[in-house]
């Protein structure tokens, strides 16, 4: 089943719906909405449970949840709801978010259908599959697009090229204000409260860090009981404030009252860790420079000594070093934020990424 017109009409398969960590999926399915390449929306299950972004409202009349799957085969049983609810929509491709259960259903369907697949790889799913099944997922699909360049290593390994088409940030959403001044120096970290995104490290380096400062953590997690124990134990309850989840509306004030943003990531005990985390493209957006770990993707966007410093991961003496750096050099966090600034300007907006992601998908599956 295709449809008649010469440009594709992609059916898109997400994980889950809505989930506020996922907005760089939010903004790519928009893009191609408003590029008139989008058939439809499935999700295999419901989202986080999160206040979406504001953005999602303008995508959830098209989104649908499918059935979850029961039976020997939970993947041909999605796919078979998914072939159902799309007959008839002219779907001439389809496009799974994710490597492992997406990208799965998104063959099946388009096996249906007789049209191509491809599918976006990110993170951590590129380690759910086998490297056999991803290789063989990946040559049957007509492309395979990742997002950096952790993601794009796991692809090449499994013995596929990908497409690499960076996610991009909101650059109005989160307007580059001026450099902060504050007297101690306000230090912002936001995340789920998990073992990657390393907050355990940052609470030891501070710990460790013979200079004022105070220090937002904005986000929740199963593991805040573990950080609020370490808070105490380190005496750090008087500079150190938990501020719980937020929404996307107030996070950019979080950053315009920050003058560094720290992303301490690792790579947890079972190989999960992040791309490049959306906090680092906000900060960087935001004109705040960044002391982040040299894990993953986020060297792409954090340049030692340009946009921000990079330390290496699970090491609480290196970051309260690179934190004591900045504190006492004002100067210095405001050339790096301004530089940053630039180049999320210049590498990473959001609309040139996702005109890029749109250009790419209309090429494979045109």
């Amino acid at each position: 089943m295709s449809s008649s017109s010469s440009r594709p009409n992609i059916a898109v398969i997400l994980s889950g719906w809505p989930r506020v960590s996922e907005s760089f999926a939010l903004n790519e399915v928009l893009a191609l909405h408003r590029a008139g390449l989008l058939a439809a929306v499935l999700a295999l299950k419901t989202g986080d449970g999160a206040t979406p972004h504001p953005a999602a409202a303008q995508l959830a009349p098209m989104v649908e949840i499918l059935p979850a799957g029961t039976g020997p085969d939970p993947v041909a049983a999605q796919a078979e709801a998914a072939v159902s609810r799309l007959d008839g929509l002219g779907v001439s491709a389809v496009h799974g978010y994710f490597a492992h259960a997406p990208a799965a259903v998104a063959a099946a369907i388009a096996d249906k259908f007789g049209v191509p697949y491809g599918f976006s790889v990110h993170a951590l799913d590129a380690r759910k599959v086998s490297k056999e099944e991803l290789g063989d997922r990946g040559r049957r699909a007509a492309v395979v697009v990742t997002c950096n360049e952790d993601a794009a290593a796991e692809v090449e390994a499994a013995g596929v090229s990908p497409t690499l088409v960076r996610h991009g940030v909101d650059l109005a959403a989160f307007p580059a204000t001026g450099p902060g001044e504050h007297d101690p120096v306000e230090l912002l970290a936001v995340g789920r409260m998990v073992e990657k995104k390393g907050f355990d490290v940052l609470l030891e380096a501070l710990s460790r860090l013979d200079r004022p400062y105070r220090l937002r953590l904005v986000g929740d997690g199963p593991l805040r009981p573990r950080l609020e124990a370490m808070i105490a134990a380190r005496r750090l309850s008087d500079r150190v404030e938990l501020a719980g989840r937020c929404t996307h509306a107030t996070l950019p004030d979080y950053y315009a009252g920050a003058d560094v943003v720290v992303v301490p990531s690792v790579v947890d005990s079972t190989g999960d860790r992040d791309g490049l985390p959306n906090v680092v493209l906000e900060s960087m957006a935001s004109q705040r420079p960044v002391v982040a770990s040299a894990v993953a993707a986020i060297p792409a966007a954090v340049r030692d000594g340009v946009t921000g410093t990079l330390v290496p991961p699970r090491d609480p003496d290196a970051l309260a070093g690179a934190l004591a750096a900045l504190i006492d050099s004002p100067g210095r966090r405001a050339e790096l934020g301004r530089a940053a600034r630039l180049t999320a300007e210049t590498e990473f907006g959001l609309d040139r990424r996702t005109a890029e992601f749109c250009r790419v998908l209309e090429r494979a599956y045109g």
